[in-house]
Order: C-alpha cells, then sequence, then structure tokens
C-alpha cells in the first residue's frame, strides 16, 4: 500500500478523495468507488500500488497509438478497478475487482522500468483498467522511465479531476482518450459517468502538449447516431484541432450488453466518411480486420505513409515523420 495523493481528511476519519470527479467521500475501512483505494484508520491508501495483475508486451499500434512510434513495443501494465462502471467492458474481471481477488506479484516501480529496458521497450503502458486509479504507481514508474529515456503513454477514460491531469501531463508522452460518445445521457446509462470531465481532460493533454489520440468503440443501436458523431467531430475539430487521430473501433456483445449485436464494417466507414467531411485528416476504424482505412495517408499526396497488418507495421515510408513527398505527418516518431 501506498498513501495516496490527491484527497483530504475530514471529520470522524472520513476522507475525500480528490482524484476523479467523483471526489467520493469514504468512511473509514471503505473503498472508493474504484475499488483501489481505501480508508485505513482515517488514511486514503492506494492498495493497487505495485500491485499489476497484468503486464503484457504489445505493439504500440494495439493501444490504439498510430502516430506514436510505430512498430515499438511497448511494456503494458494494469492492476484492479476502474471508476466508470461501463456495461461493455472487456476487462470487466479487471476493472470491477478488488486487489484481493487477485493472487499478484509486488512489482516496484524501478523493476517495471527494469523489464522495459531487458525487454527492449522503448515505450511503457498504463492500460487495460483506467489508469487513473493506480495514479501513484504510474506517475512514479514514469518519472523513473523518463529518466531512462522511456516513453510513457496512458490508454484512458479521461475520467479525472485537473489538477492530478496535469501534473501527470509533465510525465506522459502519448495519451489515447476513449470517448464512448458525445451524449451525457449515454455516459451516465451506459457508464455511470458523465461526459464533461472527459472533454476538459481533451483540451488539458492538447494544451500540455501530450500527443493525443481518440477512440471511440461503436455500439449499435445505443452511440451510432450519425448527428451525434458529427456533433463530435465537429468539437474535436474545433477544440483540439484537425490532426488528432480518431479510431472508430467494432463492438462485439459482452459483459452486461451481450443482447447487442456486433457492429457492422459498413457502420464504421460510414462514421469514418462522416468525419472526413468534417475536416479531420487521419481517421482508422478498427476490429473489423484487415482494411485500407487501417493505413495512415499522406493528406498531401494520399500515398501510404504507414501501412499496416492488424497491428504490425508493414512497411514505414516516413523519414522523420515525413512523407516522401516532404509533407509533414504530425506525431511522434523518434
Amino acid at each position: 500500500m501506498k498513501e495516496a495523493s490527491y484527497y483530504k481528511k475530514l471529520n470522524n476519519d472520513n476522507v475525500q478523495c480528490e482524484l476523479c470527479p467523483r471526489n467520493c467521500i469514504i468512511k473509514e475501512g471503505d473503498y472508493g468507488f474504484c475499488n483501489a483505494r481505501k480508508n485505513i484508520d482515517g488514511t486514503l491508501y492506494s492498495i493497487v500500488y505495485a500491485k499489476p495483475c497484468a503486464m503484457h508486451i504489445d505493439p504500440i499500434e494495439k493501444k490504439p497509438l498510430y502516430h506514436f512510434m510505430p512498430g515499438e513495443n511497448a511494456l503494458s501494465i494494469g492492476t484492479s478497478g476502474c471508476n466508470l462502471e461501463c456495461k461493455h467492458c472487456q476487462n470487466w474481471s479487471m476493472s470491477r475487482s478488488k486487489p484481493e481477488d487477485f493472487f499478484v506479484k509486488e512489482i516496484t516501480p524501478e523493476q517495471v522500468v527494469e523489464n522495459a529496458i531487458d525487454n527492449n521497450c522503448k515505450i511503457i503502458a498504463y492500460t487495460y483498467n483506467e489508469p487513473t486509479v493506480f495514479y501513484e504507481y504510474m506517475i512514479e514508474c514514469a518519472k523513473l522511465a523518463k529518466k531512462k529515456g522511456i516513453k510513457n503513454v496512458i490508454v484512458s477514460n479521461g475520467f479525472i479531476n485537473q489538477e492530478p491531469l496535469k501534473e501527470l501531463c509533465k510525465y506522459i508522452d502519448g495519451a489515447n482518450i476513449d470517448l464512448k460518445s458525445f451524449d451525457n445521457d449515454f455516459y451516465k446509462k451506459i457508464t455511470n459517468s458523465w461526459i464533461q470531465p472527459v472533454l476538459e481532460s481533451l483540451k488539458i493533454l492538447k494544451k500540455n502538449n501530450v500527443w493525443l489520440e481518440i477512440t471511440m468503440l461503436i455500439i449499435p443501436k445505443l452511440n451510432d447516431d450519425p448527428e451525434k458523431i458529427k456533433q463530435m467531430c465537429n468539437w474535436i475539430r474545433d477544440n483540439l484541432g484537425k490532426d488528432v487521430p480518431l479510431h472508430f473501433s467494432a463492438f462485439y456483445p459482452c459483459y452486461k450488453l451481450l443482447g447487442y449485436p456486433p457492429t457492422k464494417k459498413e457502420t464504421l466507414l460510414k462514421a469514418r466518411k462522416i468525419t472526413l467531411e468534417t475536416g479531420l485528416k487521419y481517421v482508422y476504424v478498427g476490429n473489423v480486420g484487415p482494411s485500407d482505412e487501417n493505413n495512415t495517408h499522406c493528406y498531401e499526396c494520399n500515398s501510404i505513409a504507414i501501412e499496416r497488418l492488424s497491428f504490425g507495421v508493414v512497411k514505414n515510408n516516413l523519414k522523420k515523420g515525413k512523407c516522401p513527398c516532404g509533407e509533414n505527418i504530425p506525431g511522434v516518431f523518434e
């Protein structure tokens, strides 16, 4: 365990967590909503600190991050717990669990960084569950990694308070944020949260020069309304810029949404067409097999700048982030 950051002590040994927008008031002996932080004798502790229940080596494209060091591997770690309650969560066995539900070996931040070096991973990704809930562990790993020249990325729901996010921005290099819908009713009904803090997080990441990509999992009948998708893309264009890559991903029935059909590729392609019409430059479709829409095309000459097959890079035609035609492709490429 490690004493949590971003909380305050209240009367009668109660505490208030200030890490995410829930601002949970937690009685002595209780967990916060995330199941990762616990009030013990009036002190809030991160009880997932140094207790990853998942650690794997993944291609960075799997996050997905397509404009961030293409073809490199990322040491990916996650713990139990989450501050959302998504009915379609693919990792629900981790996200809705408590640390005692897993038998895990303690792995210190120093060991995480050593593991990345030993496996020739130039990136550490904080992923699988929501990295906000293992904030203390993540930020200590990221600080050490940064000193060793290893880059740090998060795969996050973006549901975090502004001050801890601004502090985190000092140590991370890239982020893929899951923008689940552009409809607050969807957020309330399907994720048990609300959208505004996520939109603020996107703006903070962009303002702090963290490389940003966005993923939207399209679920038939729930968040596939073309007008809402258009509104979302207009917001991204106006608040974040035209160069932010957007990934549309296919849903497959899982967890509490087993009664919904899988997403058709045609639905993703329709969303992509809408997005391109709003002016966003880099739009991808995923989770539907090999597709030209997984390749990065130069916006100027339309040639393939980065060719992909599944999560692998087949050919990278960029040199120092430039297409052979001379056009700069935005991203982090070295």
